[in-house]
């Protein structure tokens, strides 16, 4: 927790005084002595993740293949490919199970 001087704005220091801890500016006399414990928490608002492959939409008018699911063993699996890397390397195949009560990702 960052607290500032209100005569000149700088940043003040923690320092031991001579009867308690107190926040004392550098630059000029202002001094505040803490008489409380002082503590702050602030916990971040996490961001929606997006589904890089476009969502469910993506998944609208892809074909499927006769690829067995890890998970479900269904022997049928949507699949796309993507370009992820550098030209010069392999696409990546992106599955989806064609059963729909599974519905597992996975890519090759």
């Amino acid at each position: 927790m960052l607290l500032f001087c209100p005569a000149c704005g700088n940043v003040l220091v923690a320092e031991e005084g001579p009867r308690c801890h107190r926040f004392a500016c550098t630059t000029c006399p202002y001094v505040r002595n803490v008489t409380r414990k002082v503590t702050s928490r602030k916990y971040p608002r996490l961001k929606e993740v997006d589904d890089v492959l476009g969502g469910a939409a993506a998944w609208e008018n892809v074909d499927s293949t006769a690829e067995p699911c890890p998970k479900c063993e269904h022997p049928r699996a949507y699949f796309m490919q993507i370009q992820t890397r550098s030209a010069d390397e392999p696409m990546t195949t992106f599955y989806k199970c064609c059963n729909s009560q599974c519905g597992h990702r996975w890519r090759d």
